[in-house]
């Protein structure tokens, strides 16, 4: 019978077995919260129709539940002392396969299609590690458009960010680089406790579902890209003064007026359509 990975028992049992420390240059913390596990998959909304791709299985916890549910599992964990552990624990299934490689650096379409023609969907589904979360989500966005779901565990700080709207405290720029993609919402809350070791900070899960036709259309990607990252440099800065190394100032001022803002606004307040006005006008003006 396969085992309960995700069994607190049996994460302390296998860590001691195989003299395993979780690694803080990898951001190792390993889910013990059956509950938590099965509320992930569930809100992945996966089936046997969908490939999954998952990023730092550690133990294979999540992978477990994830084999259950899945068509197939393509899992990424850069720790190469984990994968003769992984395979072990995960010896009951047959629809997994593990790639030793850093994320960042993988060929992902490539590896994506060597099974995406037998499967309908590929999701992302993953207890990301904090230190690279935002890096992981915007190059894999990056890389690839096969992946039309992101299901993803993360600091509850991060997740703020990319579901925030303007006018609110943590709205930033990855979240204007993630809403122009698709739609971002917080589905899960969870607790630090919920983890092996814990880490200091509690985390949320996030659904990312990307829009299925192209949403906004700037003039030019790069320059919006570009305005809103410069805009957000020092967040308590006007948008004038975050710009002012970038754009004459004087040009600053006319823009602004010319399309409806007050010369004292901060980058927090804009909407992507906004943003979107004001590149599409730099690059009519300026480019």
């Amino acid at each position: 019978m396969p085992n309960k990975i995700g069994n607190s028992a049996f994460i302390n049992t296998t860590m001691k077995a195989n003299d395993i420390h979780a690694k803080k240059k990898f951001g190792q913390n390993f889910l013990k919260d059956e509950k938590i596990l099965n509320e992930i998959v569930d809100v992945s909304e996966c089936d046997k129709d969908t490939l999954v791709i998952e990023v730092g299985p550690g133990l294979g916890s999540l992978t477990e539940v994830l084999c259950k549910k899945a068509g197939f599992v393509l899992a990424y964990e850069i720790d190469n002392e984990l994968i003769p552990i992984l395979r072990e624990n995960l010896k009951y299934y047959d629809n997994f396969d593990i790639i030793n490689q850093d994320i960042l650096e993988a060929d992902i379409n490539s590896d994506i299609n060597k099974y995406k023609k037998t499967f309908k969907n590929v999701y992302l589904v993953a207890n990301l590690p904090y230190y690279i979360t935002t890096p992981i989500i915007l190059n894999t966005l990056s890389k690839t458009e096969l992946i039309t779901r992101y299901v993803m565990m993360m600091q509850k700080e991060v997740a703020l960010r990319l579901t925030s709207k303007p006018k609110t405290k943590d709205y930033a720029a990855i979240s204007i680089a993630i809403q122009y993609r698709g739609i971002a919402k917080t589905r899960i809350n969870v607790p630090r406790t919920a983890f092996i070791p814990a880490p200091n900070v509690d985390s949320a899960v996030v659904r990312l579902d990307l829009y299925e036709e192209k949403k906004y259309f700037p003039k030019d990607e790069k320059l919006f890209f570009d305005l809103v990252k410069a805009s957000f440099t020092q967040r308590r800065k006007t948008l004038v003064n975050n710009l002012g190394n970038k754009y004459p100032k004087e040009f600053i001022y006319q823009m602004l007026e010319n399309n409806g803002f007050k010369q004292s606004i901060r980058a927090e307040e804009l909407s992507i359509d906004d943003f979107i006005k004001l590149s599409d006008y730099i690059k009519e003006k300026l480019v």
